[in-house]
C-alpha cells in the first residue's frame, strides 16, 4: 500500500500551516517524472516537519481530519515530535522544528523553499544522515540523485551549497554523509540502470563530496575532526513502534 499525501498536503496549504512533507513520499513528489521505477517501494506512513509556532495548529488539523494522536507519546515528546494514526491512511510522524535522528538537522529554517515538501537538499540529508543506512533509505537517496542535478540552487536541483553549509559546522554529520555517499556508489552495478545513469549518479555524489570538502569549516568542526571516530559522532535514533 502507498499512502496518498495529497489530501493532507492540500489541507495544510489551505490553512497556511508551516509544515512540509519529507521521507519517501516527498522524494517521489520532488523527483516527479524523473522518478525511476527501480526505486519504487510501498509507502505506508507519512512524515512531516512543522515550525514550532504552528505545531498546535497542525495538531488541531490532524484531529479534524480523523487522525488520532498517540496521547502518551505526544504528551511526553510534543515539543519535538508528534505521532498520529488514521484507520485508513496510516501513521503520520511529525518532527517539530528540528529533525533529530542520528544527527540534528534544522529543517524548519527553509520551509519556504517549496510549498509542499522539503527542498531536495534537505530530503537527501535526512537519508544520508542515517549511520546504519538500510536498503530502503539508500534507494530513496539514489532516487533523488538519479532524478535531480547537483547545483547551487533549489529549482529542480539538489542545492549543494545548503548541504555544505550544514556539514561545515558539524564534523559528525559530514563524516556520516561521506560514508553514505560511498555506500550509495558501492551498489550501483546491481541496479537496473543504464551505464550513463550510473555515471551521472557517481558524478553527483562526487560533486557533493567535493563541495563539503571545500567549504570553510567552523572552529568546532576542526576540533571535533581531531578526535575522529575515537568517539562516537552520532546519536542512536529513537525507536518508535511503527
Amino acid at each position: 500500500m502507498t499512502v496518498d499525501a495529497g489530501p493532507l498536503l492540500a489541507a495544510i496549504a489551505e490553512r497556511r500551516i508551516a509544515a512540509r512533507l519529507l521521507g519517501g513520499a516527498a522524494i517521489r513528489i520532488v523527483a516527479g517524472d524523473r522518478f525511476h521505477a527501480a526505486f519504487e517501494r510501498p509507502i505506508a506512513d507519512l512524515d512531516l516537519i512543522v515550525a514550532r509556532r504552528d505545531a498546535r495548529a497542525l495538531e488541531d488539523l490532524m484531529e479534524q481530519l480523523g487522525y488520532a494522536g498517540e496521547r502518551q507519546f505526544n504528551a511526553l515528546n510534543g515539543h519535538r515530535r508528534l505521532l498520529f494514526e488514521h484507520s485508513a491512511h496510516g501513521r503520520v510522524d511529525v518532527f517539530v522544528e528540528t529533525f533529530e535522528m542520528c544527527h540534528a538537522l534544522p529543517l524548519a529554517e527553509r520551509l519556504d523553499a517549496r510549498p509542499d515538501t522539503l527542498a531536495a537538499a534537505e530530503l537527501l540529508l535526512t537519508k544520508l544522515q542515517i549511520v546504519e543506512l538500510n536498503a530502503k533509505d539508500r534507494g530513496d537517496a539514489l532516487a533523488l540523485l538519479y532524478a535531480l542535478e547537483v547545483a547551487d540552487h533549489d529549482d529542480g536541483a539538489i542545492n549543494v551549497v545548503r548541504i555544505a553549509e550544514l556539514t561545515a559546522h558539524d564534523w559528525g554529520l559530514q563524516h556520516t554523509v561521506e560514508l553514505n555517499l560511498g555506500r550509495v556508489r558501492a551498489g550501483l552495478d546491481e541496479l537496473p540502470l543504464a551505464d550513463e545513469d550510473r555515471r551521472r549518479i557517481v558524478e553527483r555524489t562526487d560533486a557533493i563530496g567535493a563541495a563539503m570538502e571545500a567549504a570553510p569549516k567552523s572552529r568546532g568542526w576542526k576540533l571535533r575532526a581531531r578526535i575522529g571516530e575515537r568517539r562516537r559522532w552520532y546519536e542512536e535514533p529513537e525507536e518508535v513502534d511503527r
